[in-house]
C-alpha cells in the first residue's frame, strides 16, 4: 500500500492529559465531579458530543454546550498537553523513505490537528491533514476519511488506514479500506477483533512489519 492514512490521538500522539483535563473541566461547568482523570480515556477517539451524551446523558443541545466548554481549555493550554509517541517521528520517517505517502485522518477539528502537527514538528511528514470542522461537520471517521480520498484522488485499493479505536476500523471499512489496529493507544485487541480489524500491532515494530508486507 502506498496511502498510509494516520488517526491522530492515541495513535501519532498520546493526548491523554489535554483531552481528559479538557473534558473534566466541561464537566465542572456542569457540576459534574469526577474521580479521576483515567475515567475520562473514553472521550480519546470518538466524537465528543457523542461520548458526553453516551457516558453523561446529554441530550445533543447540550452535549454541544458540553464540548463548547471542553475547547475553552483545549483550544488555549490542552492541545499542547500532549506528546508524540516515543520512535514515532523515525518511524514516519523510515515509512517517507521507502516510498510511502502518509496522511492525517482524524475525528479532531482540522485546525486543533494542524497545531498539533506543527508544534511538534511533524507536518513534514504528511502530505495532507484531514479532520472535522467546529461546526460538528466531517465528525466521523468515515466522513473524514471519505474527504481525504476525494481531495487527495487516492485509490482505495492502495490505501491502509492505521488507528488505535473501532471508530478507526469501521470508517475504513464503509470506505472499503483495510485497517491496522494499534495497541499501544486507546483501544483494545478484543474492539479490533469484534469490528473485523484486519491487522493488529503491538507497537510500531509490528506496525511498520505489516505496512511493509500489505
Amino acid at each position: 500500500m502506498k496511502n498510509i492514512l494516520f488517526d491522530l490521538d492515541g495513535t501519532v500522539t498520546d493526548p491523554f492529559l489535554g483531552i481528559t483535563k479538557a473534558v473534566a473541566y466541561s464537566l465542572n461547568s456542569f457540576d459534574i465531579r469526577i474521580n479521576g482523570l483515567d475515567e475520562l480515556t473514553v472521550f480519546i477517539g470518538p466524537p465528543l458530543d457523542e461520548s458526553f451524551q453516551k457516558y453523561y446523558g446529554m441530550n445533543e443541545e447540550k452535549s454541544w454546550q458540553a464540548v463548547e466548554k471542553y475547547r475553552e481549555y483545549y483550544s488555549q493550554i490542552g492541545l499542547f498537553e500532549n506528546e508524540v509517541y516515543e520512535g514515532m517521528e523515525d518511524f514516519l520517517k523510515s515509512l517517507i523513505d521507502s516510498g510511502k505517502d502518509l496522511y492525517i485522518c482524524t475525528s479532531k477539528p482540522y485546525i486543533f490537528a494542524k497545531k498539533i502537527i506543527e508544534h511538534f514538528g511533524l507536518t513534514k511528514y504528511f502530505k495532507g491533514i484531514y479532520g472535522a470542522e467546529l461546526d460538528g461537520t466531517r465528525k466521523n471517521k468515515k466522513d473524514v476519511i471519505a474527504y481525504c480520498l476525494q481531495q487527495e484522488r487516492l485509490n482505495v485499493d492502495d490505501c491502509l488506514m492505521v488507528g488505535d479505536r473501532k471508530h478507526d476500523v469501521i470508517g475504513a471499512h464503509l470506505n472499503r479500506i483495510q485497517c491496522v489496529g494499534v495497541l499501544y493507544g486507546y483501544g483494545s485487541k478484543e474492539e479490533f477483533e469484534n469490528n473485523d480489524c484486519e491487522y493488529i500491532a503491538k507497537n510500531l515494530k509490528e506496525l511498520k512489519e505489516v505496512i511493509e508486507n500489505v
